[in-house]
């Protein structure tokens, strides 16, 4: 429950970045901001500061930002045109709406530099088990914790040195402690060890401070490349997409290994939304982009009708992708 706590709270802070970095951006280029809320309506508690209202709200699941002239087209009047987002050049425009996916990369890149300076603890994580091998046979899982070694050399070398002798092995599952015994093959399959498992060892070494964040910019870079890659190849197989019910699951279990391992999680889940949220589809950031592109190509504006209508669609799309992916996490829960 602690766990799960903790990956609401984090993944809240993500959304509530990302609108952060609209607010900054409008506010830096003195738009009118009417309201920087924390949570979703019904609104619980709100001041007003200057022209802008700060609300918490009680659904605390990220936050919201309006920016003055935003959506005309909802009934709202535009008599301020300086101060509108509606009205300004395309590349303030464009600033604003990149903003959000700046600062989660930003938030992914602080953090990532911040666990290789800290450094965190050495832990063995199953990363994957073999069909029909000692590991699969003696119950190891996918995410299984193997404690009683410094690092994953010295589990390995231990492996080694007992090729065909019984052996017993510490695990920890979800703050579970087990003990399993099995016996590691003399001669494995082909691309396969004596236990049939592969393994990740996920702790660091501190790191100077320099280096950690020259070396977390560099693992951000490569990281939201890697979401890139990933997301085309997902495209070919769908059914290992996970999606809320499936992230939440692992940002628990990886919540279960201690703050430290959470926070990186939550970095890499920053880092995903850099690449989602600028994807050109309508409802997106990506997609708000792409209008802004296309209006400089044909040298006029789109109207409020033809983007709400987009973004209608947009948003109707992504709605049936995520409840159709829900329902796959679900599942595959059972």
């Amino acid at each position: 429950m602690i766990s799960a706590f903790f990956v609401i709270i984090g993944i809240s802070l993500l959304i509530l970045v990302h609108e952060w970095g609209h607010f900054i951006a409008a506010r830096i280029f003195k738009l009118r901001v009417d309201e920087f809320g924390i949570g979703f309506p019904p609104r619980l508690f709100s001041k007003k500061k200057g022209e802008t209202v700060y609300s918490i709200n009680a659904v605390p699941l990220g936050g919201f930002v309006k920016i003055y002239g935003e959506n005309p087209s909802l009934g709202r009047e535009v008599a301020d045109h300086k101060r509108s987002f509606t009205h300004q050049p395309a590349w303030k425009r464009a600033i604003i709406i990149s903003a959000g996916v700046v600062m989660n990369f930003i938030f992914g890149w602080v953090v990532i530099s911040a666990i290789l300076f800290i450094g965190s603890p050495s832990l063995i994580l199953v990363d994957l088990v073999a069909s029909d091998s000692p590991a699969e046979l003696a119950g190891l899982q996918q995410g299984d914790q193997i404690t009683g070694f410094t690092n994953a050399d010295e589990f390995v070398k231990f492996i080694g040195d007992n090729k065909g002798k019984e052996i017993s092995l510490n695990i920890k599952r979800n703050k579970e402690e087990i003990t399993t015994s099995l016996t590691p093959r003399l001669n494995p399959p082909k691309n396969e060890g004596s236990l049939g498992v592969a393994l990740r060892d996920a702790g660091v070494p501190p790191h100077g401070f320099i280096e950690s964040v020259n070396k977390g910019f560099l693992s951000s870079v490569a990281i939201v490349g890697a979401v890139f890659v990933g997301l085309y190849q997902a495209i070919f197989s769908p059914q290992n997409i996970l999606g809320p019910v499936g992230i939440f699951d692992v940002a628990v279990s990886t919540g279960d290994l201690g703050l430290i391992y959470l926070f990186q999680f939550l970095a890499l889940i920053s880092l995903n939304l850099v690449v989602l949220n600028i994807l050109p589809i309508p409802a997106l950031d990506g997609g708000r982009l792409f209008f802004i592109i296309i209006e400089k190509i044909r040298g006029k504006r789109f109207t409020s009708k033809t983007e709400l209508t987009a973004n209608a669609i947009g948003f109707s799309f992504l709605i049936i992708l995520i409840i159709l992916i829900t329902l796959k996490d679900i599942i595959g829960l059972f």
